[in-house]
């Protein structure tokens, strides 16, 4: 009689913390961010985010590309400082959207893996050409971006990685720009 009772307490209490505990697996099992990126930042601070990152992967990406295809040593030599720099500002990026909860894509969407894929089909002398020609392109708009979050933004995390990694990318602009100048002088001469 007793374990009877015993289990029926058991199955009882089983029963009550059954819905806390299901509704706490679920929160465990969304994604970072899925609960709360919403009340945390503001829409355009959340795109933004969202944005940098998908930036900062391709240009990661292109940067390896460039250190592997490029004819030009300036030009593997910008590769490589794009991938140093935009992985330096991926991290960074990273920690502050887990601190706001914003999930973060883990690869490129398709508009930018066609970017790479484009890319990856040149080699030497055509490939410096317009992978710089892309560089300078790419890195005026991404300064307009990183601009418009650095003075528009909501979130003050936010708007100061805006702010830092916009001087980062004015100095690849202006890389990015000398670069494709000599690539262009090389090409003339040759």
């Amino acid at each position: 009689m007793f374990e009877k009772s015993a289990l029926k307490i058991f199955l009882l209490s089983l029963a009550l913390t059954l819905p806390s505990g299901l509704a706490r697996a679920a929160d465990v099992s969304k994604s970072p961010g899925e609960s709360k990126s919403t009340s945390s930042l503001s829409s355009g601070d959340s795109s933004f985010i969202k944005n940098a990152a998908q930036g900062g992967m391709l240009e990661v990406e292109l940067g390896k590309l460039a250190q592997d295809k490029a004819a030009s040593e300036k030009v593997k030599e910008f590769g490589k400082r794009m991938e140093q720099d935009h992985s330096k500002a991926n991290n960074e990026l990273k920690k502050i959207a887990a601190d706001k909860g914003v999930q973060l894509p883990t690869a490129l969407d398709s508009k930018h893996k066609s970017k790479v894929d484009k890319l990856a089909k040149l080699s030497g002398a055509d490939f410096d050409k317009r992978y710089m020609s892309d560089m300078v392109s790419d890195h005026k708009s991404d300064a307009k971006e990183f601009q418009k979050e650095a003075d528009k933004g909501k979130d003050a995390d936010v708007k100061q990685f805006a702010s830092k990694t916009l001087a980062m990318v004015k100095e690849h602009l202006q890389l990015a720009e000398s670069t494709e100048k000599e690539v262009k002088a090389s090409k003339s001469k040759s």
